[in-house]
């Protein structure tokens, strides 16, 4: 039987609230996606390509928080799904960078109004200060995780960042 002061106290640890929130968010999207035939993951890897185009198949997989695999199998369907080009050799090294098809920004464009809700919904009840404060101290707490505790992960920079669920693959 554990004591008190054995472990994390989950009801004040901001820690383990960061965690839920972000399940609950993810779950939010997920539910909104779904009826458009896209996952998480999916809508990710269009909006990092909408913003940033010719992104490989490793930044992209970071930006997704997934590992390389999973990225490769998504923009596999996604390509076959005419969602995303890419070309079929590499013009340097191994990299094939990946481009939005119109047919990818016109998804794009009913998935980000969808997400956007979930935004919305999420931050209705806090005030813009709040919102505002809530958004630099979450910056400064990922900062400070990257800055003082990776001290030891600097040799493996390309799975830095990949830690999240890779567990859909799909759309």
């Amino acid at each position: 039987m554990s004591q008190p002061g054995d472990g994390i106290d989950l009801t004040t640890s901001l820690g383990y609230l960061l965690k839920e929130a972000s399940s609950a968010l993810r779950a939010a999207m997920e539910e909104v996606l779904r009826p458009l035939g896209m996952s998480v993951t999916h809508y990710s890897c269009l909006e990092l390509l909408a913003q940033r185009p010719g992104m490989s198949n490793s930044e992209l997989a970071r930006g997704a928080f997934v590992t390389r695999q999973t990225m490769n199998v998504l923009l596999q369907n996604l390509e076959r799904e005419g969602y995303v080009t890419r070309p079929t050799e590499a013009r340097v090294g191994k990299a094939l960078p990946a481009q939005l098809t119109p047919s990818g920004r016109q998804s794009l464009e009913q998935a980000t109004a969808a997400v956007r809700s979930v935004e919305i919904r999420m931050l209705s009840g806090m005030t813009e200060t709040e919102q505002s404060d809530a958004f630099r101290s979450l910056k400064s707490m990922i900062r400070s995780l990257r800055e003082d505790g990776n001290a030891g992960e600097r040799g493996n920079a390309g799975e830095r960042g990949n830690a999240g669920d890779d567990s859909d693959t799909g759309g």
